[in-house]
């Protein structure tokens, strides 16, 4: 019975030992790595860059048409203003679309966006999506305020398909720097 035990102790010796040997050996690593990532470090001095602030302020944060404002019928168009201003540390370029688009009108009022004659944006509302969206063609500067329109308009050929029913969205504006993006991409 003794010499089981004396095998047991051996074994759990030897273990111990060679637990301690690699414990030794991963250390031994570790500072031989954390040496050689001190030494290539590269240092290029004087470098500079700075961030900048992206803000848009889209029509003070008001609805462009209100809940119950217009009861819509075929062939009828509404027009309605609004603004998008650039409160942002640089030039931007920006893309107006929906979002959180909801009722059975989504698929029948044509939504049409204008600066000036120019239009940014023409298609069904259920269309008018962040994905969707392109941005608009030319820059909106620093401290720059454009005056857009938005057309809304039931097409006389739907009919009554829309009787009672609702259209509802939130109008978004997203917006990136113009510096270091001539691909103009929103990330």
């Amino acid at each position: 019975m003794m010499k089981m035990n004396k095998n047991r102790t051996n074994r759990l010796e030897k273990k111990l030992s060679l637990g301690i040997v690699v414990l030794f050996v991963l250390i031994g690593c570790l500072c031989i790595t954390t040496v050689a990532l001190t030494r290539t470090v590269l240092v290029v001095k004087e470098n500079y860059f700075e961030t900048g602030l992206v803000k848009i302020n889209l029509n003070d944060g008001e609805p462009v048409i209100r809940e119950d404002e217009y009861i819509f019928e075929p062939g009828m168009t509404v027009v309605k203003n609004f603004f998008i201003q650039n409160e942002s540390t640089d030039d931007v370029y920006y893309k107006l679309y929906f979002d959180n688009v909801d009722g059975n009108l989504a698929d029948i009022i044509e939504i049409s966006i204008l600066y000036g004659n120019k239009s940014l944006y023409n298609g069904l509302a259920q269309d008018m999506t962040r994905d969707l969206a392109v941005a608009a063609d030319d820059v909106l500067r620093v401290d720059e305020r454009r005056e857009l329109e938005i057309w809304f308009y039931y097409p006389p050929t739907e009919g009554n398909r829309g009787q009672a029913q609702a259209l509802e969205f939130d109008l978004c504006a997203e917006a990136v720097q113009t510096r270091n993006n001539p691909d103009k991409l929103f990330e």
